[in-house]
C-alpha cells in the first residue's frame, strides 16, 4: 500500500530512482526520461525472471527530479558510485586502466599512470593491461631517450651509459630536442608506428653496409619489438579519427560489452567485460558507459554505439526496427552523452561504420559465449563428477566429501589432517589438523581409528553437517578401520571408500563396498581426477602439517639440550628472536634484554652451532609446498 500510494504522486518529469529493500539498502539506481512512467513499469504488468528478482526485493523507493536527461544521466553515475547497489552495473576494474603519459615538465618524462589528472600532460591509451602499456614504454624507452629520474641526481646514471638517458642533469639539452622526441613518442601511441620502423630499417641497412653489426643487430631488434606491439592492429580507416566502439551482447542474464580501441584510424586494443545484469539491457549498456568515461577521461574524438534492436534482436524479442530508424529514447541519449562528454557520438545505421559496431558486438557474443563454455567446463569437473561418482558408489550425489591422511617417519611426530570438497571444490575453512594422542610407533590403522573417532564424534557432539562420503588413503585395513569405528562405536552409517596408491605414489584404484572391492573407475574420467585432485590436496595437507610438527619439536629439542634452557627460557627465545635461525645469527649482547649474561650466552650459541642430525631419507621425498593453516 506504501509503494501504491508513491507511485500515484510521482511527477512526469525526468530524473533519477533509489529503490531499496526492507532494510532500506540501495540495491537499484536507474534513470528515467519520464518518472512516472518508468517507475510504475516495475511494478506493473509481467517481466523476466532478472526484473522479477529485482522488484521481489523492492520494499521502498526514492526520486531525485532533475531539469533534463543530461542531468539525469550524471546524476545517475554519481549515485551508482556512491552506493554500489547490487544490482546496477558496477565497473569494478575500471580504475585499474594504465595510460601511458609523458610528463608536461622543463625535462619530460615518460611513464606509465592509472590516473588521469589536468596537468597539461599528454596521455594515450587506456591500455586493457598493464602489460602491454609496460612493454610499450620499454621500447619506446630504448627509442627515445627522456630522463628517467623522479628528481634530476648530480651526475649521470647508468640509462645515460646504456642510451637511454639524454642526461639533462650533467649535459645540455638542445633545443627543439625534446619537442621532437615527444611527438615522435606521441605519433608512435596514436597509431602511426610504420613511419618511425621503416625510419629504423633504414638506419639498420645503413649501419649494415658500414659494416657495423652490433648497431645494426640492435635496429634489428627495436624493429621486432615494434612488430611485436603493434601487432594487434587489425582495423584501418582512411580519415586517421581516434575513436572507442562499443558492442554488447547479452544471453542467461549476462551482459558483455566490448570495446574496440581506434587511434589514428586503426584498432590497437580492444578489451572485453562481463557482467550479470537486472534491469533492462540497453539502460544498463548505457550505464556502463557513463561510467567508464567517469573514470577515465581521456576521451577519443568520437564513440560509437550500437542500436537498440541489437539487444532486441540478439534476444530475440522484438522485430528488426528498420535501419534508418532510431528512436527518440536513443537520440535523447546520444544528445546527453555529447553534452556531458563533449565528444561526437553515432549510432550508426548502415556502411562501415556499422560493420564496426556490429564486429564489436559480434566480438562481444564470442566472448560470452566462451565464458559460458568455461562454465559448463568448471561443472563438468566438479558438480558432475561428484554426481556420478555417487552413482559408481550406489548411492546419491556426494555433495561433501571428507577425506583423511595419516602423516609421520617411523612413527616420530605422528600426525592426521583432513580437507572437505564441498560440489567438487576445496572449502578451505572446513580444513582440519590433528596431532595424534594415543597411537605409539607407526601403526597406519590404529590412527586412523583414532582421527576418526575423534572427528565424528565431534560432529555428533556440535551437531555440525555430517558428510556424504569418508575418503580413507588406503585399501581394506583403512577402511575397514574406519568403518568399524564409524558404525560400531558412534552409530553412523556413512559410506566410506578408499584410494589405492602405485608404486609411483599416485593414485590408482578406488575401493568401496563390505567387503571392499575394487570400483572400476575409468582413469581417464572426470570422477576419477577427482578423487585424484582430493587424494592430492590431503597429502599435502598432512605432510605440510608433519613438516611443521616435526620442525617445532627439532627447535625444542635442540634448546633443551642445552644446560641452562629450560621451557620458559626457551619459550622465551623464540618470541623474542623469532626463529632458530636467528638466535644463530645473534650477538652475545643481543641475549642481555632477556637477563642472559655473557656465560650462558656463549653456551647457546655452541650448543646450537654443532651440527643438526640429517633428515631421514623418505623425508626428502615429500617435499611439497606450504599449506593452509586451519586449525582443528
Amino acid at each position: 500500500m506504501h509503494i501504491r500510494n508513491k507511485l500515484a504522486l510521482l511527477p512526469d518529469k525526468p530524473g533519477c530512482y533509489l529503490m531499496k529493500n526492507s532494510e532500506g539498502a540501495i540495491i537499484y539506481v536507474g534513470k528515467a526520461k519520464v518518472l512516472k512512467n518508468r517507475v510504475r513499469s516495475y511494478f506493473t504488468g509481467s517481466h523476466n525472471i532478472k526484473t522479477q528478482k529485482l522488484v521481489g526485493e523492492i520494499a521502498d523507493f526514492e526520486y531525485i527530479v532533475t531539469k533534463n536527461n543530461m542531468e539525469a544521466l550524471i546524476l545517475e553515475c554519481n549515485l551508482i558510485k556512491q552506493y554500489h547497489p547490487r544490482y546496477n552495473v558496477l565497473l569494478k576494474d575500471d580504475k585499474t586502466f594504465p595510460y601511458i603519459k609523458i610528463t608536461h615538465e622543463a625535462h619530460p618524462r615518460l611513464e606509465v599512470t592509472r590516473k588521469v589528472l589536468k596537468d597539461k600532460a599528454k596521455y594515450f591509451g587506456p591500455y586493457p593491461n598493464a602489460y602491454a602499456a609496460q612493454e610499450t614504454k620499454k621500447l619506446l624507452d630504448r627509442l627515445y631517450p627522456l630522463r628517467k629520474c623522479k628528481v634530476l641526481p648530480d651526475k649521470v646514471c647508468l640509462y645515460y651509459h646504456l642510451g637511454q638517458c639524454i642526461a639533462p642533469c650533467e649535459y645540455p639539452v638542445a633545443e627543439g630536442e625534446y619537442e621532437r622526441m615527444t611527438g615522435e613518442i606521441a605519433r608512435f601511441l596514436n597509431g602511426g608506428h610504420e613511419a618511425i620502423r621503416d625510419e629504423l630499417e633504414k638506419k639498420m641497412l645503413e649501419a649494415a653496409e658500414e659494416l657495423n653489426f652490433e648497431r645494426a643487430k640492435e635496429l634489428r631488434d627495436h624493429i621486432a619489438n615494434i612488430d611485436a606491439v603493434m601487432q594487434k592492429q587489425t582495423i584501418t580507416t582512411m580519415d586517421l579519427t581516434d575513436r572507442d566502439v562499443f558492442g554488447y551482447w547479452t544471453d542467461k542474464g549476462w551482459m558483455c560489452v566490448q570495446i574496440l580501441y581506434m587511434r589514428q584510424g586503426k584498432m590497437i586494443e580492444r578489451r572485453a567485460t562481463a557482467f550479470p545484469y537486472y534491469g533492462e539491457a540497453y539502460e544498463d549498456f548505457l550505464t556502463f558507459v557513463t561510467q567508464y568515461y567517469s573514470e577515465n577521461p581521456a576521451l577519443p574524438r568520437e564513440i560509437f554505439l550500437p542500436a537498440q534492436e541489437a539487444d532486441e534482436t540478439a534476444g530475440g524479442d522484438a522485430p528488426e526496427q528498420p535501419a534508418d530508424a532510431a528512436s527518440d529514447e536513443q537520440l535523447d541519449v546520444k544528445q546527453s552523452l555529447e553534452s556531458w562528454l563533449k565528444v561526437k557520438v553515432y549510432v550508426p545505421r548502415r556502411g562501415p561504420k556499422r560493420k564496426m559496431v556490429d564486429m564489436a558486438c559480434d566480438n562481444a557474443r564470442v566472448s560470452l559465449e566462451e565464458k559460458f563454455k568455461l562454465i559448463e567446463r568448471e561443472e563438468e569437473r566438479t558438480v558432475r563428477a561428484v554426481e556420478n561418482l555417487g552413482s559408481w558408489l550406489g548411492s546419491d550425489a556426494v555433495r561433501r566429501i571428507e577425506a583423511f591422511d595419516n602423516s609421520n617417519i617411523q612413527g616420530s611426530d605422528p600426525v592426521s589432517a583432513m580437507v572437505v570438497f564441498t560440489d567438487g571444490k576445496p572449502d578451505r575453512k572446513e580444513y582440519r589438523k590433528y596431532k595424534v594422542r594415543t597411537v605409539q610407533g607407526p601403526d597406519d590403522y590404529e590412527t586412523m581409528r583414532e582421527v576418526i573417532r575423534r572427528r565424528y564424534e565431534r560432529v555428533l557432539k556440535e551437531n555440525l553437517t555430517p558428510p556424504d562420503l569418508v575418503v580413507v588413503d588406503g585399501g581394506r585395513g583403512q577402511i575397514a578401520a574406519a568403518v568399524d569405528v564409524l558404525e560400531n562405536e558412534l552409530g553412523l552409517y556413512i559410506p566410506v571408500c578408499g584410494l589405492v596408491k602405485d608404486n609411483k605414489h599416485k593414485t590408482a584404484q578406488l575401493m568401496a563396498g563390505d567387503p571392499p572391492e575394487v570400483i572400476p573407475l575409468p582413469r581417464d574420467s572426470q570422477e576419477f581426477y577427482l578423487l585424484q585432485r582430493i587424494q592430492d590436496e590431503v597429502h599435502r595437507f598432512a605432510i605440510t602439517f608433519h613438516r611443521e610438527t616435526r620442525a617445532k619439536s627439532m627447535i625444542a629439542s635442540q634448546l633443551d639440550a642445552i644446560p641452562g634452557v629450560g621451557e620458559k627460557r626457551r619459550k622465551a627465545l623464540l618470541k623474542h628472536f623469532g626463529s632458530l635461525k636467528k638466535i644463530k645469527e645473534a650477538g652475545i649482547e643481543d641475549f642481555r634484554p632477556l637477563g642472559i649474561g655473557e656465560k650462558l650466552a656463549r653456551t647457546i650459541l655452541a650448543g646450537l652451532h654443532k651440527e643438526a642430525p640429517p633428515l631421514p631419507e623418505n623425508a626428502a621425498a615429500e617435499d611439497l609446498q606450504s599449506a593452509d593453516e586451519d586449525n582443528g
